[in-house]
């Protein structure tokens, strides 16, 4: 059976191979069933770490919490240990990303057994979700993500003159409304108003603080009628580059053709690969 590799990292025939074939295929029945083993063990921790956090059932069942975290880690600890075993450059898989979302997911545990202090590092098992993208074969898909990256690279010149923009407007129409309202009405400092000005602007309005005279509830209505188009020019600035990159990639870089489906992986004029 032809074997496609996560790591190009296949062993030779034998046991190792065999575990391989479990922890790291999902196109056998043995490798299905781990999968979904492992994404059952990921939900059920995600689930007891959330529930854990409730003070009444912590207490309550602190112990039972205890036992389950315990016996789950062991597991992703066991599997940790075979995923190393089974390839023939261990190196490779202990530093990819997979393998330090691996290693994070199950090192809190021990940390907390040696140091109680650091029992809110616990939290990084979230990290466990990460193995989502494994378990479904999404990792394949990840070089997709370069195109948002690439986007917002491209477009962060834009987005930092623009936070500029932002942080000199909302103190401007802080300290104006500090002065509107005589520091009364929960607007006792500049820093408060500055507060203020933020939760209105993007548009949360909690409402722990609100403007009480008439011309400070029209500034308000002109920071809220703002606030709506504000938001929108940082998504435009980086849909348009996301747009230009997603076009200047599916361009041939060999024959130049630059009709290229956008779910293409090789030139359609001249057979070069586009991704």
């Amino acid at each position: 059976m032809k074997i496609k590799p996560e790591f190009d990292l296949i062993p030779e025939d034998g046991w190792r191979k065999k575990i391989y074939e479990v922890v790291y295929l999902s196109n056998t029945k043995a490798g299905k069933t781990f999968d979904i083993f492992l994404l059952a063990l990921i939900l059920i921790s995600t689930v007891l770490l959330m529930v854990e956090t409730i003070p009444i059932i912590n207490l309550k069942y602190r112990t039972e919490f205890y036992y389950a975290e315990f016996f789950i880690t062991l597991i992703f600890t066991i599997e940790y240990i075979l995923r190393i075993i089974c390839v023939k450059d261990r190196e490779e898989y202990i530093f990819s990303p997979l393998g330090v979302i691996d290693f994070l997911s199950i090192i809190p545990f021990y940390i907390s057994l040696f140091f109680p202090v650091w029992h809110f590092v616990a939290i990084i098992r979230m990290l466990r979700m990460l193995r989502i993208f494994r378990i479904f074969n999404l990792a394949d898909y990840m070089h997709d993500g370069r195109f948002i990256v690439s986007a917002l690279k491209h477009s962060s010149r834009k987005i930092y003159i623009f936070l500029l923009f932002m942080v000199v407007f909302i103190v401007l129409i802080g300290s104006l409304m500090y002065v509107v309202e005589g520091g009364k009405n929960g607007f006792s400092s500049i820093p408060q108003s500055v507060y203020w000005a933020v939760v209105t602007i993007t548009t949360v309005g909690y409402g722990d603080i609100s403007p009480a005279t008439p011309l400070g509830k029209m500034l308000s209505i002109i920071v809220m009628l703002c606030g709506y188009s504000i938001i929108a020019v940082p998504t435009g600035i980086v849909t348009s580059e996301f747009r230009k990159q997603k076009k200047n990639n599916f361009n041939c870089k060999r024959c130049g053709n630059d009709d290229n489906d956008e779910n293409a992986r090789f030139c359609k004029i001249c057979g070069e690969k586009i991704i």
